[in-house]
């Protein structure tokens, strides 16, 4: 019980900080230093700082403060997910558009010009019938759900 009372005395001294109203100082025609909670009407006071107890903050605080302040919100993550998961797609979808263009100029036209080595070559029907192989395997592998 001693160590309660003592420890709600300690809090109410340092509360009167909170509370303590401003402090003005001036000095009289005889230069004598007065201390008062008013102004001096006829004398020009100045108000006398005082010092209240501020706690700085601790370098883990102000990193937990920039933290939540960079930190995005779940919504914006989820957006951001959505609009790298659509991007993805189109491109995807844009792939197999190109595979399938791919694939039908390979079967339906059997002189097929390629750039091998630099140098565009005429494809023999082996070769052609290879790229087409790879070709339909890619579209099975990558575009089977895309249309």
């Amino acid at each position: 019980m001693r160590g309660f009372l003592s420890l709600t005395s300690f809090l109410l001294l340092l509360s009167t900080q909170l509370f303590a109203a401003p402090i003005y100082k001036w000095v009289d025609a005889q230069g004598v230093t007065h201390f008062g909670s008013q102004p001096s009407p006829a004398i020009q006071s100045e108000q006398v700082k005082t010092k209240v107890f501020q706690p700085q903050p601790t370098t883990k605080a102000i990193a937990t403060e920039n933290l939540a302040d960079d930190t995005p919100t779940q919504a914006e993550i989820e957006r951001e997910v959505r609009k790298q998961v659509a991007q993805e797609s189109a491109e995807l979808q844009k792939h197999c558009t190109e595979l399938r263009y791919n694939l039908a100029h390979l079967k339906n036209n059997p002189r097929i010009l390629a750039q091998v080595d630099g140098k565009p070559t005429r494809l023999t029907e082996e070769e052609r019938q290879a790229r087409i192989a790879d070709t339909e395997k890619l579209l099975n592998e990558r575009c089977a759900n895309i249309k």
